[in-house]
């Protein structure tokens, strides 16, 4: 073909896209499992996600028939402290992912709590939803409550304010509010708009004072409120789509889900 002539896309979207709108996993994730030789496209296993799929197509996922993406939906978890936020953990520790609870679909986590933290974790069962709430862009300020071990003045978290660079990597200026003493350790309200890795808990060590608590009580727009350690609360279909600038698509009535006792 000659130079300027354009070629005809292929029918149909990637398969990753599809995957992710599907619940299966984020675009990025589903492509690593396509690599590893997990997902067949009309009983072919497929090494490449370079492949455009249709709604002719019969895909599988570790032998399972991957079904018709559902309208996207969030939900708000309150992660106890003591579980990772990984699909599946090398060393064997339970995951958030085996604690919520029965009826729950498919879904994944907008970005994570590490192990000892507790508080809001969204979940989503929509791949394009958790790269939208992760990108950078988004910007959206998340909020913290914080027991630091220590006696600080409101002075000590000027380095925090201003931005701190550690090892080379540069954290946002963070909001720090030092909220009251309780015996030797201090409250504090906490918000940043990255979460990078670890970001607070190596910002308060970088000021030496080491974190003992650490509780999400806000991502954006959407609250933890009174949600109990372990419950999971889905958010209305009509917010999500006002918050996310989301078309509205048919969906099931939005319904409740609790952990139960």
């Amino acid at each position: 073909m000659g130079r300027g002539m354009s070629q005809t896309p292929p029918p149909g979207e990637r398969i990753a896209k599809v995957l992710a709108r599907a619940g299966v996993a984020s675009r990025r994730e589903a492509e690593r499992m396509i690599e590893a030789g997990r997902v067949s496209v009309n009983g072919k296993t497929i090494a490449s996600p370079a492949l455009n799929v249709t709604e002719k197509d019969r895909i599988t996922v570790d032998g399972k028939e991957v079904g018709e993406a559902e309208a996207p939906r969030l939900w708000l978890y309150h992660k106890p402290a003591g579980l990772v936020t990984t699909a599946r953990d090398e060393k064997g520790r339970e995951t958030v992912f085996d604690k919520l609870p029965e009826g729950m679909p498919r879904v994944m986590s907008v970005g994570r709590l590490d192990i000892n933290s507790e508080g809001l974790l969204l979940l989503t069962n929509d791949g394009g939803i958790k790269r939208k709430l992760e990108l950078p862009a988004t910007g959206w300020l998340r909020k913290y409550r914080v027991r630091v071990k220590g006696a600080p003045k409101d002075a000590d978290f000027e380095p925090l304010r201003r931005g701190l660079t550690l090892e080379g990597e540069r954290f946002q200026p963070m909001t720090v509010t030092l909220d009251r003493q309780q015996g030797a350790n201090a409250w504090l309200t906490v918000a940043i708009r990255e979460g990078k890795n670890r970001e607070i808990r190596r910002a308060m060590e970088a000021i030496e004072l080491p974190v003992n608590r650490l509780l999400r009580v806000s991502y954006g727009p959407f609250r933890l409120g009174d949600l109990k350690p372990g419950a999971v609360e889905e958010v209305k279909p009509r917010v999500l789509r006002d918050q996310l600038g989301l078309k509205e698509t048919p969906q099931k009535p939005e319904r409740k889900v609790r952990r139960r006792r």
